[in-house]
Order: C-alpha cells, then sequence, then structure tokens
C-alpha cells in the first residue's frame, strides 16, 4: 500500500524557559499556558498554534517566500493569508480559510500537537525590573515570569498524500511530484532546525528535537504521540518505543529513531545520529512522490 502519513514525535528540553505566555493571573507577573493533569500537577505547555508559527518562520528562514497576510474582508473578521497553495508553500501546508461572499478553506495537511512538558511546573519565578522610564522622572516598574526547566514532547503528523493536491473545487492546487517533494522536505529541515520566535528576547531557548522517533504509515495515525517517555534518570524509555512499533508493523512501512548524540546521559544504541535520521526521512519521499 501507499504511504498516507509521515508522524515524527521528538523530545526537547528546556532548562531556563518560559516558551508561550497565558493570561495573566496576577498583576506584574507573566504567566505560562500550563494544563492540569490526573496526577493533579500543573505541566507547562507551548500551544500548537505557537509551533506551526515556528514552523512557519522558519521555512521563511530556509528562503521560502511565504503568503502575505490580508486584511478580513468582512467587518471584525480576522486577517488570513492570500490563499495560494500553488504558489505559496505555507498554504499549501498549513491551510487558510477566506471568509467572504464564498468561503474557501483549506484544510491543514500539517497536523501538530502541543508541545507538553514532562515535568510539572514547580512554581518557579524570574525577578525583573524596567528601568526604562526611571530618567524621565518614573519609578522601576517591577515584574515577574513563570519560568520552568524540563523535557517536553511534541508530535507533528504530515499527510503525504495530501500535499499540493486540492480538497475542494474553490481554490488552485495541482503540484508536480518534484514539488510536493521539495516542499515536505523544506518542512523537515524546518522541524529538524525548530526555534521558538516568541519569548526569545530574555528566555532564549533551543526547541529543536533532540530525540525523534519517525515512521511512514500506510494509515493516518500518530502512533508515538503518548509513547515517547524518559525515566527517573532523564533516559530515553526504549521498551516503549519498541513495543509500539511491533504493535503497529502491519502499517508501518518503515521507522527511524534519532537523537542528539552526547545530549543524554547514555546514547541510545538503536537511534541514529539526528542528521542522518532526517536524511532518512527525506529519503522515503523519493517513493512517496516517484
Amino acid at each position: 500500500m501507499q504511504a498516507k502519513c509521515l508522524t515524527i514525535t521528538y523530545l526537547t528540553k528546556a532548562s531556563y524557559a518560559s516558551l508561550n505566555g497565558s493570561d495573566k493571573e496576577a498583576d506584574n507577573i507573566s504567566s505560562i499556558k500550563k494544563i492540569q493533569m490526573a496526577d493533579g500537577s500543573e505541566y507547562p505547555y507551548k500551544s500548537s498554534q505557537a509551533i506551526r508559527r515556528d514552523l512557519r518562520e522558519q521555512l521563511a528562514v530556509l528562503g521560502e517566500t511565504l503568503s502575505e497576510a490580508e486584511t478580513a474582508k468582512q467587518t471584525k473578521g480576522a486577517a488570513t493569508t492570500q490563499g495560494k497553495p500553488q504558489e505559496f508553500i505555507d498554504d499549501d501546508l498549513f491551510g487558510f480559510m477566506l471568509a467572504d461572499k464564498e468561503t474557501v478553506k483549506r484544510t491543514s495537511p500539517v497536523r501538530v500537537s502541543p508541545l507538553i512538558a514532562l515535568e510539572p511546573y514547580r512554581g518557579e519565578l524570574d525577578f525583573a525590573t524596567n528601568y526604562m522610564g526611571v530618567k524621565a522622572g518614573g519609578t522601576p516598574n517591577i515584574f515577574e515570569s513563570e519560568i520552568h526547566s524540563g523535557f517536553y514532547r511534541g508530535t507533528i503528523l504530515i499527510e503525504l498524500d495530501r500535499v499540493g493536491v486540492a480538497d475542494a473545487p474553490t481554490y488552485k492546487l495541482e503540484l508536480e511530484n518534484a514539488e510536493k517533494k521539495r516542499r515536505v522536505a523544506v518542512l523537515l529541515d524546518a522541524i529538524q532546525n525548530l526555534w521558538g520566535v516568541g519569548r526569545q528576547s530574555r528566555f532564549l531557548a533551543d526547541i529543536s528535537p533532540k530525540f525523534i522517533c519517525a515512521a511512514l504509515l500506510t494509515v493516518k495515525n500518530p502512533i508515538f504521540l503518548e509513547c515517547l517517555k524518559v525515566n527517573r534518570d532523564g533516559l530515553v524509555e526504549f521498551s516503549l518505543i519498541e513495543s509500539t512499533i511491533k504493535d503497529f508493523s502491519a502499517v508501518i512501512k518503515d521507522s527511524v529513531l534519532g537523537e542528539r548524540k552526547g545530549f543524554f546521559a547514555q546514547d541510545t544504541v538503536q537511534a541514529l545520529p539526528m542528521g542522518e535520521a532526517f536524511a532518512k526521512m527525506k529519503s522515503w519521499l523519493d517513493d512517496v512522490y516517484k
């Protein structure tokens, strides 16, 4: 059977970060997004919307021309892109919705999960003071920001059979296989070099993958989404990955593990260096887009 998706679940680590802002809970405290799990603890996360923005920005850094935002045509409507997926890679990969007399919509073939911490928020705060208004006779503005340290896990699923293919008759999208392959390949480059564009002035963080589980599947299923974990020693739990690959062997055409060698206390023997793992994923595209 033909491969229908490529799913990548990845681990990264933030030593001192404030990845994604939330609504303020109190004056002069800048909160981070958190979700309460079954154990009662709150776990920080970076939203899928923020990750998608990061990927878009990285595509631009890699030399891709992005679809420029346009003002909404309807009153109180949201700004949108130009909605030209034939021309712009981000309109193809991330979809769009143009609300006018006739709604033109493309569902994104790139599905993104939030980047969720594997360790709970411990209440840490960064204390800071803004002195910018002091010379003008003002007083220093004291503020605090919630910060977190620990492993984070996220998943990206690419519907390979939908890249470069229209899902509605209201817009043009019919790409040659060579261009489909190129677009997915550059997206893989963006994932490998993932970098958050928000909250980086004072909280510079590297959220690029440090460990990945990836698979080429004949079905669409993020099989590693909940199955990539680290133990108390900070080591990847390989037995859970191995059992997942066995359980889904009937629909897996190929799979690969990759890691930043030397990053963890002990390297995973079964994992390739990160660069080689992404190169292998790109080689899968030769068969998908013949």
